[in-house]
């Protein structure tokens, strides 16, 4: 994964569900939701996928857009991004049975993210 490709993005909103809906009906994209984890995910291949948060005031907030990074090493990235000038923000944590992710700010602030999956791929 030597390229550290755009994996996922998410899409903060005060209703997930409703932001979903607009987006298929607008753009087409396909919307499936996964109880699990209450989360609505869009795929718009061959781009990245994403999914739809919900504003929470802390972690999310009104007109988030949060871009996930693939990368091999999560904890070594972030070590890179702390020497760097960058700030870790949540780390290393498991999304059950998919991956891992990490969310950081960069030196100017802006909030982005990490992620491994559990089935690389190639």
């Amino acid at each position: 994964m030597s390229a550290h490709p755009i994996v996922h993005i998410e899409i903060s909103g005060t209703d997930p569900k409703a932001s979903a809906s607009f987006y298929e009906k607008i753009f087409g994209w396909k919307i499936e939701y996964d109880p699990k984890f209450d989360y609505s995910m869009f795929d718009v291949h061959p781009g990245p996928g994403g999914g739809f948060v919900k504003v929470d005031g802390e972690m999310y907030k009104t007109g988030d857009v949060l871009v996930y990074i693939g990368v091999e090493d999560i904890p070594a990235t972030l070590a890179a991004i702390e020497a760097a000038g960058g700030k870790s923000l949540v780390p290393k944590t498991e999304i059950p049975g998919m991956g891992w992710f990490a969310i950081f700010l960069d030196p100017a602030g802006t909030r982005m993210a990490l992620y491994t999956s559990m089935n690389p791929q190639g």
